[in-house]
């Protein structure tokens, strides 16, 4: 009796997370110009103005750009750092941890201002590369997490026995370190990415009209004119992340047996 009370509650708590994207998602193949039930006619017009309409097509475009721009740096930093405070006797390790972590509990309002006030001075505002670095900023933490958890499932010993046959620290490190965390490593990469894509509060501060990523865009819709395009958005949104989780899984799987 307890278990199916266990699982009744589980189907309980995934429904009422599901609910609202069952809602809203039907209603991108709308031919109609409202976000309403009944459906008139189903159509695929709101998607052909994702990628006809210049203002939806710049916008899927930036956020590609600075998603893959966001997933390098990110990647690269956060496996540095996760690797440089793998160890527990590193001094202030766990400041410096929390350091690494705190883009994670900051408001996003306040890092957006504080960005737009820096990138001002840099001469960053308004540019690509001031929007990537912002990403990366609220990215690299679930990266660090995300390498951290592999390294720390790593036997150290393997390590020590490649040590022991020669292996430089630097071969050590290519062929057997990052290896093993590379789980860990694409997950993290994954995860910096769909942020990337997910950011609208720092987009407002620091991205300018030629920056407008698709989540800035559809929040400019719902503030300007509600139109299904976004429901067609949000389908892509949903089924390119499940592509990718799906894709991520499989490679690895790849790398585990490999």
């Amino acid at each position: 009796m307890g278990k199916i009370i266990k699982i009744l509650f589980a189907i309980a708590i995934v429904t009422f997370l599901i609910a609202p994207l069952l809602a809203i998602l039907p209603l991108g193949f709308t031919s109609g110009g409202f976000l309403t039930y009944p459906v008139p006619e189903w159509s695929t017009r709101w998607f052909e103005v994702l990628f006809t309409n210049e203002a939806w097509k710049r916008s899927i475009i930036n956020s590609l750009i600075i998603g893959f721009g966001t997933t390098i740096l990110a990647t690269v930093l956060g496996t540095m750092a996760a690797l440089g405070l793998r160890h527990q006797g590193i001094m202030l390790s766990g400041p410096i941890r929390t350091i690494f972590i705190l883009p994670m509990v900051i408001p996003a309002v306040v890092l957006g201002v504080g960005m737009q006030l820096l990138f001002g001075q840099l001469g960053l505002a308004n540019t690509y590369i001031g929007v990537i670095i912002a990403h990366t900023v609220v990215a690299i933490p679930l990266v660090f997490i995300s390498v951290s958890g592999s390294l720390a499932g790593i036997d150290t010993r393997v390590e020590l026995a490649a040590e022991s046959l020669g292996a430089s620290p630097k071969t050590v490190l290519a062929r057997v370190t990052l290896p093993l965390a590379g789980p860990g490593i694409i997950s993290g990469g994954v995860l910096a990415f769909a942020t990337s894509l997910d950011e609208v509060v720092l987009s407002l501060f620091v991205a300018g009209p030629n920056q407008r990523t698709i989540a800035r865009q559809m929040f400019s819709t719902i503030r300007e004119n509600i139109s299904p395009a976004i429901a067609s958005a949000a389908f892509l949104f949903i089924v390119g992340t499940i592509i990718v989780g799906i894709l991520t899984v499989l490679i690895q799987r790849r790398v585990k047996n490999a």
